[in-house]
């Protein structure tokens, strides 16, 4: 995938910091953040011009006249100006007014005909585009959606992790689901990542943790919401924060190195290969003893399934490691043991 860097303004070194309101509600609203950011050394603002909602009747954003309002904010200020779009005619308007970074939400990510129809209509630009994740956890969905942009000629993108609708989830207003933004930079390693703690958490105290978990992972940025009077917001006022409550959550977040700094750090990754390499030839020996008993089963007619043993063995495993790791982990690792085991049993009874 042919990537360039984004045209977003930050200092060398430092995590992209993109804040501002979740809608731009009127015009002092918006100037009175701008002004604020700008003071703190924040360089580019974000606001919500057409705000997609769950059910009709919700607050839907000010439309158009919210885009002269932000133009006014970057003329003043020198911010740069992030919005989101989601139809081809919102792309038009935002290219007309000078908006400096448009964003695609998490809705019109699922959604391949509209992203095609949103690529086609930025094709011949160099506008900064960023996608967030897909309201499922599907990272081939979110690949895809990159992938159409990056086909109609937009290179200046990055990817914005704002979690997962999980059911029955209470935690997270999106559950973060780490290991797929870890798997999108693992396929696109060049693809820059912000994190949207403001979306993941939807509360304001757990904003603060969740930007340095971000950081922690090696994100290049942080997108959060911002308002002069979260209480009084239109939208999604449970997860914004004021701009001096904002000043000085980034004073205390720690931006960590990227690289290796010696030869100790090395040495306990090759520690991890050779323990690595011990893991899969454990498993393999244990797939084939599998295997031997698929054999056994099939002799004695017997069904693959056992479920009174593989209960037996899940309750013993995790009683074993409560204390050194976790038991979601755990679970998870045994189930697919398990499920492996059951593959290798069927194929040598169907044989």
């Amino acid at each position: 995938m042919d990537i360039k860097p984004i045209n977003t303004p930050s200092e060398p070194g430092k995590p992209t910091v993109i804040a501002g309101p979740c809608a731009a509600e009127d015009e002092q609203q918006i100037m009175v953040v701008a002004r604020r950011l700008a003071a703190m050394g924040i360089r580019i603002m974000r606001a919500g011009v057409w705000k997609p909602r769950t059910k009709p009747g919700s607050f839907e954003g000010r439309g158009d006249v919210a885009l002269d309002w932000l133009v006014r904010a970057k003329a003043e200020t020198g911010l740069a100006i992030a919005t989101e779009v989601a139809t081809p005619s919102h792309v038009e308007k935002c290219l007309k007014h000078g908006i400096d970074v448009m964003w695609i939400g998490a809705r019109t990510t699922t959604n391949p005909f509209a992203m095609q129809a949103l690529a086609d209509s930025m094709r011949g630009t160099d506008i900064t585009v960023m996608v967030k994740n897909p309201v499922s956890p599907d990272v081939d969905l979110w690949i895809g959606a990159l992938e159409r942009l990056n086909n109609a000629g937009i290179t200046r993108m990055a990817a914005i992790h704002r979690g997962f609708q999980i059911f029955g989830d209470k935690t997270y207003r999106n559950a973060p689901m780490w290991n797929i933004p870890i798997e999108l930079r693992r396929r696109i390693p060049q693809i820059p990542i912000i994190g949207d703690p403001s979306h993941i958490g939807g509360r304001r105290d757990m904003v603060e943790i969740l930007s340095q978990e971000a950081l922690d992972m090696g994100f290049d940025g942080l997108m959060i919401e911002c308002h002069p009077a979260p209480e009084k917001a239109l939208s999604d006022a449970a997860q914004q924060l004021t701009p001096d409550a904002l000043d000085d959550m980034l004073g205390r977040l720690i931006v960590r190195d990227r690289c290796n700094k010696g030869e100790e750090l090395t040495a306990m990754r090759h520690e991890i290969d050779q323990l690595d390499d011990q893991l899969i030839s454990i498993l393999t020996q244990r797939m084939a003893v599998s295997r031997k008993i698929g054999s056994y089963k099939k002799q004695e007619n017997m069904t693959v399934l056992q479920s009174a043993r593989y209960n037996d063995i899940l309750e013993r495993r995790l009683k074993q490691c409560e204390k050194e790791l976790s038991p979601t982990f755990m679970r998870h690792i045994f189930e697919n043991i398990h499920e492996e085991s059951i593959r290798q049993q069927l194929q040598i009874i169907n044989t």
